[in-house]
């Protein structure tokens, strides 16, 4: 079988709709000749639905990240469809309506502490609770919405993001001595299921298409699953606590 993850096996978390970029990760690692494993939380039946829309049939665990003893299991129920992992990918993210939209300033510890939860602790709890299937040579990549700046709207999701950024940073640090990467995808604006979910999010889509040295689509995912795909597979053997930004150019221009 030829292909940039020819012969690796994967676990994907994150889909949702075909419209996930986490869907167009799967689908072009299978296509890449990967064998693909996902994950799923909550409605369980969409997302065996969403699978079936994938080249080969992909077997769907359930997973909540904030859930020790589902963490605690997740190897063995992998280990079920797999004999091990050559790398994972993180597309998880959540905060409660009172930590987006402009209630940066109101919003309750409980509500934050969710958001931290499940958008960035959760980072080091998939990468620890896969490690045991984990090989030197692995990845681990996640996607990140560039937290080096504050941005109208996203608030403490923008919070969590800068501390996934640097969990990612610390992660690399400690697993670099078992051949373990772990790098991020820094994209732009897309119309996901969870963009839609930011009240105000249609801000960022106006300037990213105006400002973006090389344009902008707001509904194509495969430009950064592909970067994810890239950091999966062996042509990045050195590179880790990296944030590879798929946005266009609009990191690197002023306003």
């Amino acid at each position: 079988m030829s292909g940039l993850l020819a012969g690796k096996k994967l676990l994907i978390t994150g889909v949702i709709t075909d419209q996930s970029i986490a869907f167009t990760v799967a689908r072009l690692a299978q296509e890449q000749g990967a064998t693909v494993v996902l994950t799923g939380f909550g409605r369980m039946s969409l997302v065996e639905r969403i699978a079936k829309r994938l080249p080969a049939p992909a077997p769907v665990i359930e997973l909540d990240v904030t859930n020790r003893e589902q963490l605690a299991s997740l190897a063995d129920r992998v280990r079920e469809h797999v004999d091990g992992l050559d790398g994972v990918v993180h597309s998880i993210g959540f905060a409660p309506a009172s930590c987006l939209g402009g209630g940066f300033l109101d919003a309750p510890w409980e509500d934050v502490a969710t958001a931290v939860h499940v958008s960035t602790f959760s980072y080091k709890s998939l990468a620890m609770a896969t490690l045991p299937l984990m090989s030197p040579g692995g990845a681990i990549v996640g996607l990140t919405f560039d937290a080096s700046v504050a941005w109208p709207v996203y608030d403490w999701m923008g919070v969590a993001k800068a501390g996934l950024e640097s969990t990612s940073r610390y992660l690399a640090m400690h697993l670099g001595g078992q051949g373990i990467r772990s790098n991020l995808v820094a994209a732009g604006p897309l119309r996901t299921m969870a963009a839609k979910s930011i009240p105000g999010f249609e801000q960022f889509e106006e300037a990213w298409t105006k400002r973006a040295p090389l344009g902008w689509s707001l509904t194509d995912t495969e430009p950064t699953a592909r970067t994810c795909v890239a950091l999966l597979s062996d042509w990045f053997p050195a590179t880790t606590g990296e944030i590879v930004h798929v946005d266009g150019g609009f990191h690197a221009v002023g306003s």
